[in-house]
């Protein structure tokens, strides 16, 4: 991270990653299978985290309910002490399309594995992709909010704060004019 922070993605080099970590760069690939992987190599536990928080959330709650509170757990779980990390990642991350590009499809895949989950839980469509939607979209204005502030509320709390937003935004409808 301090490279990436240093000289940019685009600067810096396998080689110079293993050399800064005190690893051969053969050791490095035994660990990611390029320079993006530093930055997105733990997806996969943090999407079976997410999925394992739907599969135990209890019926009664509503299929938002669910994404938010499973949204609000990982936050405490995998996020809360890392902030300065995820803080400088975003960083890194913003000042390349490519990275941008990589982090949306990281996003989809969360929500995809979500909206299944769902769906798993009975929930029907289109009323799983949307809550999967929403959900996704409250996560990443949270993640952005809370990287951008310095100390303050912890990242659940941002989650939780951002859901209460979208119910708000959401919440009025126009009566359908009768025709």
């Amino acid at each position: 991270m301090d490279l990436y922070s240093e000289r940019g993605f685009e600067n810096t080099t396998v080689a110079e990653i293993a050399q800064r970590a005190g690893l051969a760069e053969r050791t490095f690939f035994r660990y990611f299978a390029d320079k993006r992987e530093v930055l997105f190599g733990g997806a996969g536990p943090l999407q079976e985290f997410l999925v394992r928080r739907v599969d135990d959330a209890p019926a009664s709650l509503s299929p938002m309910e669910v994404i938010v509170a499973a949204l609000a757990e990982t936050a405490t779980v995998v996020f809360d002490d890392r902030r300065e990390f995820a803080r400088r990642r975003q960083a890194v991350i913003a000042a390349n399309a490519e990275l941008r590009e990589r982090e949306l499809i990281k996003l989809a895949s969360l929500t995809a594995a979500l909206a299944d989950a769902l769906r798993r839980r009975g929930v029907g469509e289109p009323a799983a992709s949307l809550a999967a939607e929403a959900g996704m979209a409250v996560f990443k204005v949270a993640f952005e909010r809370w990287t951008a502030e310095r100390g303050g509320r912890t990242l659940a709390e941002v989650v939780r704060a951002s859901a209460d937003e979208l119910e708000a935004v959401t919440a009025t409808r126009r009566p359908t004019p009768r025709r």
